[in-house]
């Protein structure tokens, strides 16, 4: 059994900062890829920013320069900084994870967090 548990949201006014956790726990052998996906009400569940377990890492356009995604990999935890926000990033921030599992250590299982609201409003 594997769990992701995300924690930081809250509501902010726009240029402010924020900073999101998620912590993977488990029965868990290697995590590949860690990331944050959004979704907004009305909107699909879009990409953010991902990073792998040897540090690459990919962000939204949107996000450049203003998000950061780090990672430690001892603690299974996976961080996003958010600065400068803007009321477009309001959104439902889910955690994701490519996990292999002690059990299974040749397959590759998506995970999912069960979200944290941010509020970007003034």
């Amino acid at each position: 059994q594997v769990q992701l548990v995300e924690s930081g949201g809250g509501l902010v006014q726009p240029g402010d900062s924020l900073r999101l956790s998620c912590a993977a726990s488990g029965s868990i052998f290697s995590i590949s890829v860690m990331g944050w996906y959004r979704q907004a009400p009305g909107k699909q569940r879009e990409l953010v920013a991902t990073m792998t377990s040897g540090g690459s890492t990919n962000y939204a356009d949107s996000v450049k320069g203003r998000f950061t995604i780090s990672r430690d990999n001892a603690k299974n935890t996976v961080y996003l900084q958010m600065n400068s926000l803007k009321p477009e990033d309001t959104a439902v921030y889910y955690c994701n994870a490519i996990i292999r599992t002690i059990r299974e250590k040749f397959h590759d299982y998506n995970y999912w967090g069960q979200g944290t609201q941010v509020t970007v409003s003034s």
